[in-house]
């Protein structure tokens, strides 16, 4: 097989390599080392050539899946292959540039014994189809596909948890091994093909997501992204698997991650979040993750369906005469049509109870409405699928036996031919899916373009299935309730057609504009955004195992070189030293400091964090009722006492007013305020670090809070401290200092009715006002008149006052 891996250094000196396909003109390339674990640089003189990297029309895709798109067969010792026309990897190439050479890389269906017959198939396949097969060995086949595939992360994904060994089994780290194999088999196929420089490579569903770290570890700049076709589910189940970190990691090291639904990528999300540490941004419409110098790109976009080949598929049923056929046998009959694969999470077995419960509710139905159910084959040895086959079967047994000679259940479980299936879209009133956990679910997309003939179609579609949000017309539906469900599907046979037509209109246009070529296009147009940056980065590789990781940087960025270090530590004639200690020193460390400081010419730093201070900054300190933090390490409490008292209304300390002053706003934004004594300069202020400063008011009439602070909590009266006013002696009132006094007091009166607290408060409207608010402990706010000192006992506040 011709290989264009380009992995040979020597061949890249000399520029002879191979070339397979059509004739490129030969670029200078990168040298690419490819030592484990280590991943290369661009060498200086090599960035140039690198800095613009090919177009998307002359460069290549290679899809990579567990599945090709073909079909085999061996008749009489002779292989024949064909294109699968209902593949989706085959069908996603309309959406590329006509001259994109696109090659697949995965395993075939049928299994191809002997080495020398594999490689005369692999032959074939890449000279006819440019298609290269990976071939397993059986019993790694059986633990990969079968095994960790289909009996620990399709359950999972699909939110069922190993409670047992029989629900889906517990995990198996020899599973895990194989699964790992498989993934690096699929990797040594890829890099037979490969051009790192040129070549795309999308990688497709949870078969392969630990494929990008064996990639990115050979090569640092190969443009990669990755498509999951399942759910991914809420980080409280997908932290039950224990290789959760190792698949984030690896799924990290693609350029872009796809999902169908937000939902899918906000869980993605919220693992890498929790788990990993990391954050993402959202710009332009552009959702990406910051990880290790790359940028991960999300992409949300559900899949479509291949317009022209359901379209071509239905004239030929209607050629063969299949759609008259069904009409003549379902004469005088609504149909509702279901079509599943035999798994637990379509939710067959609800479906059927639901038409149970619809014809029982409205018997009107009874011999007019008739529920045809096709399942198709099971697509691998998944859980409990003779279980489910056999309570399906006896379901729809008990309910026509029930319903008599009308047999409301038509239940179909042998392969049908596709003309047929389309047949049957175009002779059904309504699609009910009731999958209770589905990635996409084509099936309300094909029969919407097979019913465009009609003109109207009505859908019966779960919450819980990936197509869902797209259909904004379907009745949605929660499959788990029965009784709903049921009403839904009555809703859906009593409509009008001119609610059908409107409904069917709208879910045309939109599946008609985002087809499966859409979907790929775009996914390709947001590929080659995310890596333009690629090859002016430079990057290395660190970790190992699945803790690799390429860190991308700066081209300007250098690595720092010992010897110019000690060149320059000679040189300089001032040098300063810092150390953080965070715990006590270890044995040695305090003399080679002390060591170090001994030179003239060295100043050295030792900084102590407090241990309280860390405490507080864990959110471990206590907060006061209404809001005021009491944040004060040793030292802060230390300047407290040394600091001079200023005469605020005559009573309260330096102390007092900074819990006073030191205010939190509604929102939780700590604010600082200046207060003095009227008609003095001096103040003293917060800042945002609790450091508490002198501050000088050129102009400070009356003490005022900072102009910068927009909003003031209420502050709490210290019992014992009253301020009253002398209503005889307004000259006395006007020297007494408010925190408030800008504010008009009809909004600290709003202050006051939104505070939620059930303390007294006491909140002087203005500085030569007669009147303030109160809060009682019923949260009614009362006006209150203030009076003289002897009139109200001392009482600063309470239901001694006047109301």
């Amino acid at each position: 097989m011709i290989s264009r891996s380009y992995t040979n250094l020597l061949d890249l000196a000399s520029g002879n390599f191979p070339v397979m396909g059509r004739e490129r003109s030969r670029r200078l390339l990168p040298r690419v080392m490819t030592v484990p674990g280590n991943v290369s640089e661009f060498d200086d003189d090599d960035q140039a050539s690198s800095d613009n990297p090919s177009s998307v029309s002359s460069d290549r895709m290679i899809i990579v899946a567990n599945r090709l798109p073909l079909k085999a067969e061996r008749l009489n010792g002779t292989w024949s292959f064909a294109w699968d026309q209902d593949s989706l990897y085959l069908q996603l190439k309309d959406g590329f540039p006509e001259d994109m050479e696109v090659l697949y890389v995965g395993s075939l269906s049928v299994d191809v014994v002997g080495s020398h017959e594999q490689e005369h198939v692999a032959q074939i396949l890449l000279e006819k189809f440019k298609c290269v097969p990976a071939f397993f060995p059986p019993d790694l086949q059986s633990k990969f596909y079968h095994g960790f595939c289909k009996r620990q992360l399709w359950p999972l994904f699909h939110y069922m948890l190993p409670f047992s060994p029989a629900n889906g089994g517990r995990f198996d780290r020899s599973m895990w091994e194989a699964y790992v194999a498989a993934n690096k088999l699929f990797f040594q196929k890829v890099v037979e093909v490969i051009n790192p420089d040129d070549d795309f490579v999308w990688i497709h569903d949870y078969h392969l997501m630990v494929l990008p770290t064996f990639l990115r570890r050979r090569f640092n700049r190969i443009r990669m992204g990755f498509f999951l076709h399942s759910p991914f589910p809420s980080s409280e189940v997908y932290r039950s698997l224990p290789v959760r970190e190792e698949i984030l990691k690896a799924l990290l090291n693609s350029d872009l991650i796809g999902f169908h639904t937000f939902d899918y990528a906000r869980h993605f999300l919220t693992c890498c979040s929790r788990m990993l540490g990391l954050e993402y941004q959202s710009k332009r419409g552009y959702i990406g993750l910051e990880y290790y110098g790359r940028t991960v790109g999300i992409k949300i976009m559900p899949v479509g369906i291949d317009m022209g080949r359901i379209q071509s598929v239905m004239r030929d049923s209607e050629k063969e005469g299949k759609v008259m056929e069904l009409e003549r046998r379902y004469e005088g009959k609504t149909v509702l049509l279901g079509i599943d694969d035999m798994d637990i999470f379509k939710g067959i077995n609800l479906k059927l109870l639901a038409m149970e419960q619809m014809l029982k509710q409205h018997s009107t139905w009874r011999g007019k409405a008739v529920l045809v159910q096709i399942v198709n084959p099971a697509r691998g040895k998944g859980i409990d699928i003779e279980k489910t086959r056999g309570e399906i079967e006896e379901t729809c047994r008990r309910i026509n036996e029930e319903f008599g000679y009308h047999q409301p259940i038509v239940y179909i479980d042998t392969p049908i031919s596709i003309t047929e299936i389309n047949a049957y879209y175009h002779i059904a009133e309504c699609v009910v899916v009731t999958a209770v956990r589905d990635g996409m679910n084509l099936t309300p997309y094909e029969y919407i373009v097979c019913r465009q003939g009609a003109k109207k179609s009505v859908l019966v579609a779960s919450e819980f299935i990936g197509c869902s949000p797209s259909l904004s017309g379907a009745i949605r539906v929660n499959p788990w309730n029965v009784e709903a469900t049921g009403e839904a599907l009555n809703e859906a046979l009593s409509m009008s057609d001119g609610e059908k037509r409107l409904r069917h209109e709208k879910h045309y246009r939109y599946v008609s504009t985002h087809d499966v070529a859409f979907w790929s296009r775009s996914f390709l147009q947001d590929l080659e955004r995310i890596c333009v940056d690629h090859f002016k980065k430079r990057c290395w590789g660190m970790g190992i195992s699945f803790g690799f990781r390429v860190v991308a940087l700066d081209p300007n960025f250098r690595k720092l070189s010992i010897p110019l270090i000690v060149s320059d530590y000679k040189r300089a004639k001032s040098r300063a030293f810092a150390k953080e200690k965070k715990r006590p020193m270890e044995k040695g460390t305090d003399g080679k400091m002390k060591s170090v400081a001994s030179i003239p010419a060295n100043y050295v730093s030792i900084l102590q964090l407090q241990e309280r201070w860390m405490k507080e900054k864990e959110g471990k300190h206590k907060e006061r009722d209404l809001g005021v933090k009491q944040q004060q390490v040793d030292g802060q409490r230390k300047r407290e006492k040394e600091e001079p008292r200023v005469n605020l209304e005559g009573r309260f300390h330096i102390n007092r007013l900074k819990k006073e002053t030191n205010c939190v706003d509604k929102e939780g934004v700590e604010v600082s305020a200046t207060v003095s004594k009227k008609g003095e300069d001096g103040g003293y202020w917060r800042d945002r670090k609790k450091k508490w400063s002198k501050k000088k008011n050129k102009k400070n009439q009356g003490g005022s809070v900072k102009e910068v602070v927009k909003s003031v909590s209420v502050k709490e009266e210290i019992p014992g401290d009253n301020i009253v006013q002398n209503r005889e002696n307004a000259a006395a009132a006007s020297n007494l200092i408010s925190l408030e006094t800008q504010f008009q007091h009809l909004l600290i009166k709003k202050r006051v009715e939104e505070d939620g607290r059930d303390r007294q408060v006491k909140v002087p409207a203005r500085l030569n006002s007669r009147q303030g608010y109160y809060r009682n402990q019923k949260h009614e706010t009362r006006t209150m008149v203030w009076v003289k000192k002897g009139e109200n006992n001392g009482a600063g506040v309470g239901n001694s006052f006047n109301v």
